[in-house]
């Protein structure tokens, strides 16, 4: 039923006319994603995320039914990228966003194949944040424009 649901919406998503699906810059996407939760569903496997975006640049939730525990998320002028693990085993995945209505996707970075859908759901409703450890994002953070960086501090 899921992987169906997800075919449905790929389907749709192809089905689309050209322009209707708005490509998100680097603001838009801070706007989007800080202080709200960005859930949906990987196109290869049909596997869940759910993720907090702390305006300190953390990530919390799970990606893949894996807790995040050590997760950052920036953005870049036309995209956002995450950073998985420490800085010696670290991952890092770059993606190109693009909105139709309240459908978000996900498109990899480089190579522009859809890598998942998702919806923002406001806040944070799964109370991700609260029972999330705090952990370091080392300098790559989300920075807000004109204003001091913010960095999440181990505690």
């Amino acid at each position: 039923m899921r992987r169906s649901l997800a075919c449905l919406a790929l389907g749709l998503i192809a089905a689309l006319p050209a322009g209707a699906a708005e490509r998100l810059n680097g603001e838009q996407i801070r706007q989007a994603f800080e202080d709200n939760t960005v859930t949906g569903r990987y196109t290869d496997g049909n596997r869940p995320f759910s993720e907090f975006h702390h305006r300190d640049g953390r990530v919390s939730g799970h990606n893949r039914d894996i807790p995040n525990t050590d997760a950052c998320w920036t953005v870049v002028p036309d995209g956002v990228c995450y950073y998985y693990g420490p800085p010696e085993r670290r991952r890092t995945y770059c993606f190109d966003i693009e909105r139709s209505g309240a459908l978000i996707v996900i498109k990899r970075r480089p190579g522009g194949q859809i890598n998942g859908l998702a919806a923002i759901e406001p806040g944070d409703p799964r109370g991700f944040s609260p029972s999330a450890a705090l952990w370091s994002c080392d300098g790559l953070i989300s920075e807000r424009p004109g204003m001091p960086a913010l960095m999440a501090t181990a505690q």
